[in-house]
């Protein structure tokens, strides 16, 4: 098994893959991504990751050089030659490589990289931990629904969390209120609603986001995508958080306050039993 990079069509080994030091992604943080996961050799939702890519390029006036059948192959390929069943694929798509400058420079074409790396396999919904949390500003730009590779603000969050011993940063607005956190979206039951922020310019819409509300739609349980604040996310009854990497992932406190009940709570473990029937149905492997 080998971790494998695609650049521009040609395949090579991760570690001797290289890119222009003046792409504009390097240099300027000029391009969007996409993260895949694999399960059993199979894509997930890569339906849909593609169409939020080719949202976030679109937003920040970028054409994609490749068709979605040229973008699905190179992923199997990878996935194939990797020889991994559970990993993930990371996609990028920068303006192109050119001198140095903040004007958008004419006549070159968007870069397209992508490349494998292995994951361990989650556990067992049982064996899930729950996610400790804490809550800080959210200082990102007002584009938060473009994919873009500018992750600085969610850095530092992160790092801030990882410090105080927390698995996530999740981010509040002026006026207490929660957007998301910094790799994830946030879902919290409160006075027997399933609240989320809706889906505006302040969060980005997550695949699994988009899963869990279908889920919930599917099963007739009340959900809102309203906004709600820092301290309605401390009396709810449930948390929870989504990602590609996370999937569906119960939370235990949050700023140091436990969450009432047991965690997961019994909708929790609904959703996240809902989300790995989805990933056996779609990847059902060889």
């Amino acid at each position: 098994m080998e971790n494998l990079a695609w650049i521009n069509s040609e395949i090579s080994n991760l570690a001797e893959a290289k890119v222009s030091l003046e792409d504009r992604g390097y240099l300027l943080g000029d391009g969007v991504y996409e993260v895949i996961r694999v399960y059993n050799g199979c894509t997930f939702y890569l339906n849909a990751h593609l169409e939020r890519l080719h949202h976030s390029a679109g937003a920040i006036r970028i054409d994609i050089p490749y068709s979605d059948t040229d973008l699905k192959k190179a992923a199997n390929d990878l996935i194939i030659k990797s020889g991994y069943k559970d990993c993930y694929i990371y996609m990028q798509v920068t303006r192109g490589i050119a001198r140095r400058d903040h004007i958008f420079p004419e006549g070159i074409t968007p870069g397209m990289v992508m490349y494998v790396r292995p994951m361990t396999p989650l556990p067992d919904i049982e064996e899930v931990s729950p996610a400790s949390c804490i809550t800080l500003p959210d200082e990102r730009w007002l584009n938060c629904h473009i994919k873009t590779v500018n992750l600085l603000p969610n850095l530092l969050a992160r790092q801030k969390a990882y410090e105080a011993k927390a698995i996530e940063a999740v981010l509040y607005r002026p006026g207490n209120i929660v957007t998301e956190g910094t790799r994830s979206n946030v879902f919290a039951l409160i006075d027997g609603a399933v609240c989320t922020h809706p889906r505006t310019n302040l969060i980005l819409p997550g695949i699994s986001r988009q899963i869990v509300i279908d889920i919930l739609h599917e099963t007739e349980t009340p959900y809102e995508e309203t906004a709600f604040t820092v301290e309605d996310l401390k009396k709810a009854s449930e948390v929870w958080l989504t990602s590609t990497t996370l999937e569906v992932n119960p939370v235990s406190e949050i700023d140091g306050e436990i969450i009432r009940g047991n965690v997961p709570g019994n909708l929790t473990l609904m959703l996240m039993k809902k989300f790995r029937e989805k990933i056996a149905l779609e990847c059902k492997g060889d």
